[in-house]
């Protein structure tokens, strides 16, 4: 067509349809080739690295020392001191009795340690999840009322989250997971924080009557209608353990070395809050404790699974929901410190390893777990090696729960409240709201309404709503995507957006439109009609300047179209007949291998005409300006036709 262009776009070989469809679901579910290291290799050695896969545990256990067992014993040592008071707390906030958690940090933290890939991610009980969990089940069975259904309800509810979990992992549905961004969790644990936080004002109050309810309003008006059970006793030993909790974490964060402080300081209180409990018999004047502890390691609990219709409805929907968070959060906290320490984080195996534990626990009397922020935290400061800490943590567990129950009789339950208080309002971040307001106001808004749907509604509304918004924000930029003009950066052959490089220039008789999404039948519509729309705005433009060359080619950078489907392949044809109509002719640039094959096949290439396809812009342009200052785009149009 032109001798400036030497560049041909070929159409590539055509490839059957189920190979095709093998190498697309490959990538979809297998992005990582999982299965590269298996090639080659001898069916005895294929057993072993199949083990080790399956087994993180494997690759590093034989490698391991004294040395980094040292380092994993100070870790776990520490990590259990910060756990037993958390735990008891979030067992509690759960609906459960306190034993429960020593049950939760036996068995779950061993089977992670065997099959989790994090070095670092510490496994406990958490707020959120005990939060969503006491709020749903609590909903259709009363804790007080039934306290045996209760606890079956939960078992049952952390099988099918284990079983969920475990699946996501197994059939490579991980990316399910990232439908909650970071701004619907920073919101929406947002939110169930300052939840959390104002339903410990029951025990801080040492308030006998408190609502079931989880939002705002609720909350308040049940505190301040019961004003005449407020027991002062109880505020001032909430307000000093508070005190003493926060100037704690205040000073580990001024001085990082003495991280130990801040992780010490939940046991702090305990042990101090039991021995005045027990000096001043105060639990005689409304200061609640936890009384007695069963001894003993867990017991069994098959048989206490619910899986027969009504209330199996109820704990699978809660075990699901609980499931996914519980997974969101953490594998987060797994691949933040996996980034700190530059070192892998398999997320298909941690789906694997939470389901896993989760179901291990479920049948021995175990509720929901997950990795936890606060312990991976301390874990990590205080030197660990390996996932042994979460092993050194289990044992320290198993010696309490078959020695020192007794010794929590006179624990307050004002402590535990301190304590989950002060755990809380860490999870509150407020600075990454700020960062997504400065960055990108939409994420914040997502952020906002996960925040006040849980703050104001439920738990369950702020999480519908913020994945509400965000799945609808990735619709509208499926189905509104960006197409804007382009123009020529002087000196040189690049071309730019306009909106971003005001210096770019346009080219005379030249509209040069750029599409930065694939064309699906959701937007083909949407961008046939934003075409002609800046076919007749440059067409005005020209009018109203007076220029001489009056627009005669529309070339469309088509390098962001990764995909097109029948319905982008019927806009682009009825985009060719209004383009005839009008005296315009159309150009492709920098088509890919997809579209070559779809315009191809449908015969709207010929139409189009190969010759009016280019490998860039820059030579799209160059043959354009050619052929406007040497003939007349209609006669070459005739010609070829001819």
């Amino acid at each position: 067509m032109c001798e400036g262009c030497p560049h041909h776009v070929p159409v590539p070989p055509s490839c059957p349809f189920l190979q095709s469809l093998g190498a697309n679901l490959k990538e979809i579910f297998f992005p990582d080739d999982p299965l590269r290291q298996f090639k080659g290799e001898s069916g005895s050695r294929r057993f072993i690295l199949f083990l080790r896969y399956i087994l993180p545990i494997l690759n590093w256990a034989p490698s391991y020392n004294l040395k980094l067992f040292k380092a994993d014993l100070v870790s776990g040592i520490t990590i259990a001191s910060l756990a037993i008071p958390e735990g008891i707390s979030y067992a509690r906030l759960a609906g459960l009795p306190p034993i429960w958690f020593l049950y939760s940090s036996f068995v779950p933290p061993m089977v992670y340690a065997i099959m989790g890939s994090s070095k670092d991610v510490a496994i406990g009980t958490g707020p959120v999840p005990s939060l969503l969990l006491a709020t749903m089940l609590g909903k259709e069975v009363s804790p007080v009322k039934e306290p045996a259904l209760y606890l079956s309800l939960a078992i049952t509810a952390t099988f099918f989250a284990g079983v969920f979990q475990m699946a996501l992992g197994v059939l490579r549905l991980g990316f399910v997971v990232d439908f909650l961004s970071h701004a619907t969790i920073v919101g929406f644990i947002g939110g169930a924080a300052t939840v959390v936080c104002l339903r410990q004002l029951k025990g801080i109050l040492g308030l006998e009557h408190f609502t079931k309810e989880t939002d705002l309003v609720s909350v308040m008006k049940s505190v301040f209608s019961r004003t005449h059970e407020w027991r002062w006793e109880s505020a001032i030993f909430g307000c000093g353990f508070l005190v003493l909790l926060l100037s704690a974490r205040y000073f580990s964060k001024r001085r990082p070395k003495f991280f130990w402080v801040s992780a010490a300081a939940p046991l702090t209180c305990v042990i101090l809050g039991s021995i005045l409990v027990y000096l001043t018999h105060v639990e005689n004047h409304g200061v609640q404790v936890i009384g007695r502890l069963q001894k003993g390691l867990n017991p069994p609990s098959l048989t206490s699974l619910t899986l027969s219709p009504p209330y199996m409805i109820v704990a699978l929907k809660a075990g699901i929901v609980t499931g996914i968070i519980a997974l969101a959060e953490g594998i987060a906290i797994g691949r933040s410190f996996a980034m700190i320490k530059n070192y892998n984080n398999d997320g298909n195996k941690e789906m694997i390893a939470f389901g896993m534990m989760n179901i291990a626990g479920s049948l021995t009397s175990c509720y929901l777990t997950s990795g936890s922020l606060s312990r991976t935290a301390v874990n990590y400061n205080a030197g660990c090696k390996t996932a042994i800490s979460n092993v050194v943590m289990a044992t320290t567990m198993m010696i309490t729960l078959l020695l020192l129950t007794p010794l929590f009789y006179y624990m307050p339950l004002v402590a535990l409240a301190a304590i989950i208080i002060s755990a809380m309002l860490s999870l509150i971040d407020y600075r990454a709201a700020f960062h997504l307001w400065n960055i990108d106001k939409m994420d914040f808004f997502v952020c906002v309404a996960a925040f006040l749907g849980v703050v104001f509604g439920s738990v369950e509304i702020g999480l519908v709503l913020a994945v509400a918004i965000s799945v609808l924000r990735i619709l509208l930029f499926v189905a509104r995507p960006r197409i804007t003009a382009v123009g020529n950066i002087p000196n040189s052959a690049t071309y730019r957006r306009v909106d971003q490089y005001p210096m770019a220039q346009t080219v005379p008789g030249v509209l040069i439109l750029q599409i930065d999404a694939p064309i699906y039948f959701s937007n083909a519509g949407y961008l046939r009609e934003r075409i002609w729309r800046w076919m007749e705005e440059e067409g005005n433009k020209l009018g109203v300047k007076g220029e001489s060359s009056s627009l005669q080619y529309v070339i469309l950078d088509m390098g962001a179209v990764a995909s097109i489907d029948t319905s982008g392949i019927s806009m682009l044809d009825e985009v060719k007949k209004i383009f005839d109509r009008r005296g315009l002719q159309l150009v492709l640039a920098n088509p890919g291998s997809e579209l070559m094959k779809k315009l191809d096949k449908s015969k709207i290439l010929e139409k189009i005409g190969h010759e009016w396809i280019f490998l860039t812009v820059a030579e799209a342009v160059s043959a354009c300006s050619f052929l406007i200052e040497t003939c007349k785009p209609e006669v070459l149009v005739t010609e070829n036709n001819v």
